[in-house]
């Protein structure tokens, strides 16, 4: 058996030929986008200039250097950008799921999906420290995926008040494009708001994307970024799903996003690493495999449940391996037990052809539960069907994961400290 340092349980799972030439391929994926690899792949540091592909940035130009790092990746992201620069970095803060340790640098441990009292505090020292800095100054911006929740200032709004808005839309199935563009509504920091705030000084901000299609605006409600929708376009997706009416006592009082180009002159906004280098990664180990191989979509979006039994029951040339990335929804009635990727994995899985495999899985190796996802083929339907187990049931509930606990089929990495959405594959023997 070959070894497999992330995903944790190929013992387990690799109970065929067909299933190994999966996971394999699916690794491969995950170490394409190992953050550390990412950052020393684009980014140098010589003569005194920082090295971003054909971007050079003379640090001789600016008095202090500010390193700000936000979302799942933030902690390894900064450790090697504090590993580049060294003594050149004046200060910074991180804030991530987890705590690093740095010379420079402030670490704290915020929480996602959902904002908290900690969140909020954090940002409040980032929004002094950028209000600090002039035009003299520069600052590294690394924005990765659960940005959106970590980093928040809400306006006119407790944070449990966020929390509860934010869990609504969620629960309610809204698109990741929708529901931030409500967060940047709602917020002093989102929505182009963090360049508002450190205007005059120059900003270059690394962008992990983790949203289909990679609309930067997007990924972590987009600080940096102008933002193009308004006021009218969150009343809108408040409305689309109801939430005034679910929240009948809540006061949510929207505030609009900068929109004047000065405050954006000076800001660089560079995709660092997105969807797209993981499924080309997994393409070319497929093909190496033997795998005619095709990236199928790479903005994929729609209910987990209805885009599960379509791939299926797909009609597949023999010896093909297809690929989608992006992100899923599942609308929660009953609140069970897992994620997107469980839910769709347990979706296709009784119409799973032979000699076939589908794999969901999420590449922060989160799915809302501590496995990334389901890998699932017929031989594990028969096990569902031999244990009696109602798999519908477990459907219905939104509790894939007490299934897949009972069957088998979970995906274990733990946490990838990388986030570029999900990964779904169809391989046909």
């Amino acid at each position: 058996m070959k070894e497999f340092p992330i995903i944790k349980n190929i013992d387990e799972l690799a109970d065929s030929k067909l299933k190994e030439d999966a996971l394999e391929i699916l690794e491969t994926g995950y170490e394409s986008v190992i953050i550390e690899r990412l950052i020393k792949s684009q980014i140098s540091f010589e003569d005194n200039n920082i090295c971003i592909n054909d971007l050079k940035v003379c640090l001789d130009n600016f008095e202090r250097v500010f390193v700000i790092s936000i979302g799942k990746c933030a902690v390894n992201a900064a450790t090697a950008l504090e590993k580049i620069l060294g003594d050149k970095i004046h200060s910074g803060i991180v804030l991530d799921v987890k705590k690093g340790v740095f010379n420079k640098l402030t670490s704290e441990e915020g929480t996602h999906p959902l904002p908290s009292e900690k969140n909020v505090s954090v940002t409040k020292s980032i929004i002094e420290m950028l209000k600090q800095a002039t035009e003299k100054d520069m600052i590294l911006l690394v924005v990765s995926g659960g940005g959106s929740s970590l980093m928040c200032a809400p306006n006119e709004m407790d944070y449990k008040d966020l929390t509860l808005v934010t869990k609504t839309i969620m629960e309610s199935g809204a698109k990741i494009s929708e529901l931030n563009t409500v967060r940047k509504h709602l917020s002093l920091i989102k929505g182009g708001q963090l360049a508002k705030l450190a205007y005059p000084a120059t900003v270059v901000s690394f962008i992990l994307s983790d949203v289909p299609g990679d609309d930067l605006s997007v990924v972590a409600s987009g600080p940096t970024v102008m933002d193009k929708t308004t006021i009218e376009d969150a009343e809108t997706v408040l409305k689309k799903y109801g939430i005034r009416e679910l929240l009948p006592d809540l006061e949510i009082k929207l505030v609009e996003t900068p929109k004047e180009e000065k405050y954006f002159e000076k800001v660089k906004n560079i995709l660092l690493g997105s969807n797209m280098i993981i499924l080309e990664a997994m393409k070319k180990k497929a093909e190496s495999l033997g795998y005619d191989t095709f990236i199928e979509d790479n903005k994929l979006e729609g209910e987990a449940e209805v885009l599960a039994v379509k791939f299926a029951q797909g009609n597949y040339l023999p010896k093909s391996c297809h690929l989608w990335g992006g992100e899923t929804i599942v609308k929660v009635d009953i609140k069970g037990k897992g994620g997107r990727n469980q839910n769709f994995a347990l979706g296709a899985l009784p119409f799973v052809q032979d000699n076939m495999v589908v794999v969901a899985a999420a590449s922060d190796g989160w799915d809302n539960s501590d496995v990334a996802g389901a890998i699932v083929d017929k031989k594990l339907f028969s096990k569902v069907l031999d244990q009696g187990l109602d798999y519908e049931m477990y459907l219905k509930n939104n509790d894939p994961y007490n299934l897949f606990e009972k069957v088998g089929g979970h995906i274990k990495t733990g946490r990838t400290d990388t986030n570029v959405a999900d990964i779904y594959m169809v391989l046909n023997g």
